[in-house]
């Protein structure tokens, strides 16, 4: 082989060589670009305020750090073809915290604050599923808290708890909130008042165990997005509840200044309401005032095979969720921070 064509091979075999490792890199990029397209997205990419709170899920899984932090079928990001949401999920039964008998994937604030500096929390929420077997007598029966403030001394009573329930063969369901009496004495005779939104309030309830009420006119759909505002300044809270197609509604409440202080003070919602519980507290003339409170956000499933009668399955989370014993619920936007004037 002459000069020439050793040289003309060589140039041959490195135009080849160049390619290869060319097309390799390309490989290795496009590699590359479709793993970070599968990466995982995790809560705290979608709401960055998770340093603020700790969780409990319905499975009795407790975690503190919740930065980059997701637990499959009970908290983690999905999305609806447009827009990350996260995802709360809770079975009717599963393991429970030490005072309630009711299963959470739920948010708990790790900063406490009392009313008087009070604080504020936001979500922008849709509710997509809430058990669909329950005692329809029965208030707490097909529903879901989506929103609390929680005492943490004293009879670690809720002076707000925001519920979403929708009845069975019913397309729109409820939105009301709850405000649990901080009972004067002995914490039996405690009571919680309840005040539409949208729908209906606790005290609506079926004739018997599989009758419904009448679908509420003014409801929110599964899958429908709602907000609301908690905002706690100086004692006061303020209450204001949004969604496109409905009327904004707002509320407040002192918590300072009990309106329930005395026997005649009692609504006749909860003398009706609770007529064979032989509950029929009064709250204290204070009120909430000096008493460590923290907000809590996500799915607080309402439903049990005590109370509500739900299927549970035994506690086979896996059969209860392919059955419909179970509450989900998702957030796109949430904030929490200190309380504002509303003026």
């Amino acid at each position: 082989m002459n000069t020439k064509t050793t040289k003309a091979v060589f140039q041959s075999l490195l135009m080849i060589g160049l390619a290869l490792v060319i097309i390799s890199c390309n490989d290795k990029t496009k590699k590359s670009q479709k793993e970070e397209s599968k990466a995982t997205i995790y809560p705290s990419d979608v709401l960055p305020f998770m340093d603020e709170w700790k969780i409990l899920l319905g499975d009795g899984t407790r975690s503190e750090d919740l930065v980059k932090y997701e637990k499959k079928d009970f908290f983690y990001v999905e999305n609806d073809g447009s827009t990350n949401w996260v995802v709360y999920k809770t079975p009717n039964s599963g393991v429970t915290s030490r005072t309630s008998s009711n299963t959470r994937t739920e948010l708990g604030q790790k900063a406490h604050w009392i009313p008087e500096t009070g604080g504020k929390l936001t979500g922008t929420l849709k509710v997509l599923h809430v058990s669909n077997t329950g005692d329809a007598s029965v208030s707490s029966s097909y529903s879901t808290v989506v929103g609390q403030i929680h005492s943490d001394e004293g009879h670690e009573n809720e002076p707000l708890k925001i519920f979403y329930k929708k009845f069975p063969g019913h397309t729109k369901g409820s939105v009301f909130w709850n405000y649990e009496i901080n009972t004067a004495g002995d914490n039996s005779g405690r009571w919680d008042f309840s005040t539409a939104v949208w729908g209906y309030d606790f005290s609506v309830v079926g004739s018997s165990p599989n009758s419904y009420p009448d679908e509420p006119e003014d409801g929110i759909a599964l899958d429908e997005e709602f907000s609301y505002e908690v905002n706690v300044y100086k004692g006061v809270m303020y209450l204001t509840f949004t969604s496109e197609g409905h009327e904004t509604k707002k509320f407040t409440k002192n918590l300072l200044k009990s309106d329930f202080a005395k026997k005649s003070d009692t609504p006749e919602q909860i003398l009706t309401t609770y007529a064979l519980r032989g509950r029929d507290g009064v709250e204290r003339d204070t009120a909430y005032a000096g008493e460590i409170q923290y907000f809590k956000q996500g799915v607080y499933n309402q439903a049990n095979g005590k109370s509500t009668k739900s299927e549970t399955y035994n506690g086979d989370i896996a059969k209860q969720y392919a059955n419909g014993s179970y509450a989900e619920v998702w957030f796109k936007d949430a904030t929490l921070g200190e309380g504002t004037n509303p003026n």
